[in-house]
């Protein structure tokens, strides 16, 4: 109980901290809200072809933002706060104090899906106010259970990451190399009906594809059945595991030289 209480303690810390830097606060929430306003303006009219029909661009890009929202704010983001940590000898200290590993990374992974699903939350806001986006009210339970697990499970890579990260001043190029590509041969900047089978194969073996085509599901007009795809469920729970491995195995709470 007492190290429960310290996780919730330190989720009170991680968003008077995360507040309280209103640059990487603005960037994060604004970062994905960009992405929406372009593909929609670019693509918002198209007619793009999903499972039994056609939806407009806009249906189509809305859950691909709220996949790069949680993406963005539960591995790329928790990836580089931890480098900077972990550099700036925050974490080493961290080690010395009564908050344990355990508590910390809790409060940090908790923290995070509370700032996914506010970014969600705001994504949604605008899909439906600016673009004529129905709610997923039919596969509600698909929708946020699928939030959740890939919340979970990007932070999860999001740590193990770290363990190939020398320095603060590395994590962006790392980070970003790393999550980038599978960006555009995932569905989320580029539908890819029309893409090559080896890059839709290739796209299959990652957890951002799995993830974008769950929540693209739930907004689908056209199935209203309330399911996963069990070979979705499974590649995300395969990364899961990879990521839990290494965070156990190699993290590193002291500096490297």
């Amino acid at each position: 109980m007492k190290q429960l209480k310290l996780a919730l303690r330190q989720i009170k810390y991680e968003n008077t901290a995360f507040w309280r830097n209103p640059p990487a606060a603005f960037f994060t929430f604004i970062f994905p809200l960009i992405f929406l306003v372009l593909f929609n303006a670019i693509f918002g009219d198209d007619e793009i072809p999903i499972e039994n029909g056609v939806v407009s661009g806009s249906n189509f890009y809305i859950p691909s933002i709220l996949a790069l929202s949680v993406i963005s704010a539960s591995y790329t983001n928790l990836a580089m706060t931890l480098t900077d940590s972990r550099d700036s000898g925050i974490l080493k200290k961290i080690r010395g104090t009564p908050l344990s590993p355990w508590a910390f990374m809790v409060g940090k992974i908790l923290f995070t899906t509370f700032v996914s699903l506010l970014l969600v939350v705001i994504v949604l806001i605008c899909g439906v106010l600016f673009y004529n986006v129905s709610l997923p009210n039919d596969s509600l339970i698909v929708f946020i259970t699928a939030l959740l697990i890939g919340t979970i499970t990007f932070s999860c890579l999001g740590i193990a990451i770290t363990t190939v990260i020398r320095n603060a001043d590395a994590a962006p190029a790392i980070v970003n190399a790393s999550i980038l590509p599978l960006f555009f041969i995932s569905d989320i900047f580029i539908p890819q009906t029309l893409a090559p089978q080896w890059i839709k194969t290739l796209a299959d073996i990652f957890p951002v594809k799995p993830f974008v085509v769950t929540l693209q599901s739930s907004f689908n007009p056209f199935d209203t059945r309330v399911v996963f795809e069990t070979q979705d469920l499974a590649t995300m729970g395969i990364w899961f595991l990879v990521g839990l491995i290494i965070s156990l195995r190699y993290f590193s709470w002291e500096p490297r030289r």
